[in-house]
């Protein structure tokens, strides 16, 4: 299953409107994890698509350098970007302080990728994952079993998320893990366009598509008949830091 699906103009305009950002609790953790201070840091963003942690580490002050092979993508980036392999990385030994996965790093080989962001960090390396938290609401996960009719669907979280950690640690690398929770409170339409960027959407023809979007607008306004959603979330991070911390 190729990320490039995400390669196409309606379904990067999907997930730069309407993916989630990710709570300052993130960043905080990240900082703190990874033993480094953003402001002033040098992160290469790894599989960015449309810039959403790197915008977001930028807003802490550090230089974030995007790579993506989706161009699309890319094109919604306004600082440094790069069309790249994140299994090939175009960048020097040691030429950066911290590479980061914002919900990327599953597309890409598991021990060909850690390598390429072993040898390019100088302190970190850290990959993390923005999902909703079913278990605190009960429309959400009546939802997602909807969702889960449609072929190719991989679950609230998609992965076996402490798979980067295991990846990590074999890696060479010493490795912290943490939960962050948060909520999300958007409006219906956004929640819906949300739901179109995800890659198992993303695959269905426009048709289907179109009348699994309008199923879920009559499921969710029966339930919030405003259209007003509070979405519980959470992000899960890991980060494997290059020497122990002290």
């Amino acid at each position: 299953m190729s990320h490039l699906v995400f390669d196409a103009p309606r379904v990067a305009e999907a997930y730069d409107a309407a993916r989630p950002e990710y709570p300052a609790a993130l960043y905080d953790a990240l900082s703190e994890l990874s033993g480094t201070t953003l402001d002033g840091a040098t992160v290469v963003d790894v599989g960015a698509g449309t810039g959403i942690s790197s915008r977001g580490m930028q807003r802490r002050g550090a230089r974030v350098v995007a790579a993506d092979l989706a161009g699309h993508m890319l094109a919604y980036h306004d600082g440094a970007s790069v069309l790249a392999d994140g299994n090939v990385l175009p960048f020097r030994d040691g030429s950066a302080d911290l590479v980061t996965y914002a919900q990327a790093w599953h597309w890409l080989d598991p021990v060909r990728s850690i390598k390429e962001a072993r040898r390019v960090s100088r302190r970190a390396v850290a990959g993390w994952w923005n999902s909703v938290d079913t278990g605190k609401a009960a429309w959400l996960a009546e939802c997602q079993i909807r969702l889960s009719d449609v072929p190719g669907y991989t679950g609230p979280e998609g992965r076996d998320l402490p798979a980067i950690a295991r990846a990590m640690t074999e890696g060479g690398l010493d490795v912290r893990d943490r939960w962050v929770h948060w909520t999300r409170h958007v409006g219906l339409d956004v929640f819906l366009t949300n739901l179109r960027s995800h890659s198992y959407m993303a695959r269905l023809d426009p048709a289907t598509a179109d009348e699994l979007i309008e199923r879920e607008r009559a499921e969710l306004l029966r339930v919030c008949p405003g259209g007003d959603l509070v979405v519980p979330m959470r992000v899960y991070l890991a980060v494997g830091r290059k020497e122990p911390a002290g």
